[in-house]
């Protein structure tokens, strides 16, 4: 570890206790701190200890499930909004780059990016950039290291299966505008959006989705951090993945 990183721990366990990032420290040693499930082979780090789930009850956890209220009691306008910006504000969307790919056929519009709120997504889709201000990011829901966007697959497009990079957020996706023939399959297990609801579903496991419908699928996704993570360890999580993405350049 670099003495940013060691220096970021020592603060965190002089504030919360010796064994505070216990998980997160372990998650580091040889071996990525245990086993893992077979379809999580292709995530990055995996904190020990957080239940091994691939689909969760997005009402499941307490901690989470005012966000999961806001989104979906606001869906009706949100999706109104969206409907505007694709018609109108096309150059507001992008192709959306993975950390594995870039795709043409599956774009967004990003709402939270590199730890802060896109503001001039305020006056394209002001109500889920609302909500998301209110619900998740002054409550510090949000994982800062990753993002919520509108997520539009096109016609016919498919993002093959991968693992994301880890385990300690989770993703929330709100159906925004869902055609016939949308699905998603997490772990082997293929689910389809309700319009208006949502999904909660951890990334780490394999995952992969397609439309093939005759028009764009649109959800909005969120990184969560994962509800078994504790507020120390979500703070030397932050130290630490920022700490690495600027000794590669990224940021």
């Amino acid at each position: 570890m670099t003495p940013e990183i060691e220096n970021a721990f020592a603060a965190i366990r002089g504030e919360h206790g010796a064994d505070s990032i216990r998980r997160v420290e372990r998650m580091l040693e040889p071996g990525g701190g245990g086993p893992r499930h077979p379809l999580q082979k292709g995530a990055k780090w995996i904190l020990p200890g957080l239940s091994p789930t691939p689909w969760h009850d997005p009402y499941g956890h307490p901690e989470l499930t005012p966000v999961v209220e806001a989104f979906e009691t606001a869906h009706p306008v949100i999706k109104q909004e969206l409907t505007a910006a694709w018609a109108g504000r096309r150059e507001a969307f992008s192709d959306y780059e993975h950390y594995l790919t870039r795709q043409e056929d599956w774009q967004a519009l990003y709402l939270y990016r590199a730890g802060t709120l896109v503001e001039e997504s305020a006056g394209t889709v002001p109500t889920a950039y609302q909500v998301l201000e209110e619900f998740a990011v002054e409550t510090d829901k949000i994982c800062p290291l990753l993002e919520c966007h509108f997520s539009t697959l096109l016609p016919g497009a498919a993002i093959a299966p991968h693992c994301d990079l880890w385990n300690f957020s989770i993703n929330l996706h709100l159906a925004v505008d869902i055609p016939d023939g949308c699905s998603i399959t997490v772990a082997g297990e293929t689910r389809s959006w309700a319009e208006g609801k949502c999904l909660l579903f951890d990334y780490s496991f394999e995952h992969e989705a397609r439309n093939d419908g005759d028009r764009p699928r649109t959800c909005l996704l969120m990184d969560l951090w994962h509800p078994e993570t504790t507020i120390p360890e979500r703070r030397a999580l932050t130290a630490l993945i920022t700490e690495i993405r600027r000794l590669m350049g990224d940021g």
